[in-house]
């Protein structure tokens, strides 16, 4: 069971959305004229804008439908329930716990809908995983959360994609990058840049002592070449062998790519794919994101203080989760919550801490907004 510190609890099932829901169905009609515009991907910046925010619209009037036909439904149950016939009674009643639950979920899922649209939360995204302190046992687990993000993709339905790494030399990672694909993949990731510290008693330890490491991850909202216009005379692009080990046929060929951009200094090396090509198309696509993320930086300075050490900043230098072994027990620093589910965390079940995160991130963007 995870717990918490102490948070503030906002009753805001008891506001009447219909104005809101009003002015959603107006713009919903204007979306739905520009989708129908032959003249729409003219300007693909704005095609995307305007598909992305109709698909979002979309689905908000689709869960405030589904919401009020709970909400009947519930209603309607109440009502036979007080019914004369016992088993008839019985039958309704048996159903008011669970519809009451789906009204819970759904009205919860219709406030995130309604606040002021984050346009990154239905992006792909990259997750950079690198080892910090703690030597072979950081690459360790480091490869150890790999695994956790990829596992954590698969019960999602997402589609985890290997880009780039830097094995360790006891099997681990100094480094590793992954591209996960999928519905609103940013919005469940977010939450997850920052440092993690792990305590546990390495593989090579003799004595039995714990040993504290850390491990970075930074997850970047995947940037589209409409996002960053990257131009080639910013960038000095380089064909080397490739490294490390892949066989003969990489070491034989000049297969890596890396990529400077001169402007920014960020550096980008890609090795791991076979040819040429594809090592510079991955290349490209982080050094993109990379940018993207550095832009978004810059915006996110206007948030407020709250949401930025919650998940705006994506500060890698903010201590924010702690995976304590030998008590099975692992705390997000930012909300004080903690759960001793370390098993099945580590195995890919992040709900616990996404929800939580998500409640009060949701909580402070509402009361932001006046909601």
């Amino acid at each position: 069971m995870g717990q918490r510190g102490g948070g503030r609890s906002l009753n805001f099932f008891s506001m009447d959305y219909s104005s809101l829901i009003t002015k959603r169905r107006e713009r919903f009609s204007e979306l739905e004229e520009a989708v129908g515009d032959p003249d729409l991907f003219a300007d693909p910046k704005r095609a995307t804008e305007i598909l992305r925010e109709h698909g979002k619209l979309k689905q908000t009037l689709a869960l405030w439908e589904k919401l009020q036909d709970s909400k009947r439904h519930l209603a309607d149950n109440q009502e036979l329930a007080k019914s004369d016939d016992p088993e008839f009674s019985a039958m309704a009643a048996e159903e008011i716990p669970g519809l009451e639950a789906d009204i819970q979920s759904l009205g919860t899922e219709l406030q995130y809908a309604l606040l002021p649209a984050d346009p990154n939360e239905d992006r792909d995204a990259l997750i950079e995983i690198r080892a910090g302190a703690g030597g072979d046992e950081a690459s360790l687990f480091a490869a150890e959360l790999m695994r956790m993000y990829q596992r954590y993709s698969d019960l999602r339905g997402w589609k985890c994609e290997h880009l780039e790494s830097s094995p360790s030399e006891v099997g681990g990672f100094k480094e590793v990058i992954l591209k996960v694909t999928g519905q609103e993949v940013f919005r469940y990731l977010k939450y997850e840049s920052g440092v993690h510290r792990v305590q546990r008693v390495p593989a090579t330890e003799t004595q039995g002592r714990v040993h504290t490491s850390t491990v970075t991850v930074a997850v970047l909202p995947e940037a589209e070449e409409v996002d960053v216009e990257l131009k080639p005379e910013d960038l000095r692009i380089e064909v080397c062998r490739a490294g490390g080990a892949g066989g003969q046929h990489v070491n034989r060929t000049e297969s890596a790519v890396q990529i400077f951009h001169l402007p920014t200094g960020l550096y980008v090396r890609c090795e791991d794919g076979r040819s040429q090509i594809k090592n510079k198309e991955m290349a490209l696509q982080i050094l993109r994101s990379k940018l993207y993320e550095q832009k978004l930086r810059d915006q996110q300075e206007a948030y407020s203080s709250h949401r930025r050490s919650l998940i705006g900043s994506g500060d890698r230098s903010e201590k924010i989760r702690t995976y304590n072994f030998p008590q099975s027990r692992i705390t997000d620093h930012r909300i004080g919550f903690t759960t001793h589910n370390l098993t099945g965390v580590i195995a890919g079940d992040l709900s616990e801490f996404t929800n939580e995160l998500q409640k009060t991130e949701m909580n402070e963007r509402l009361a932001e907004a006046g909601l």
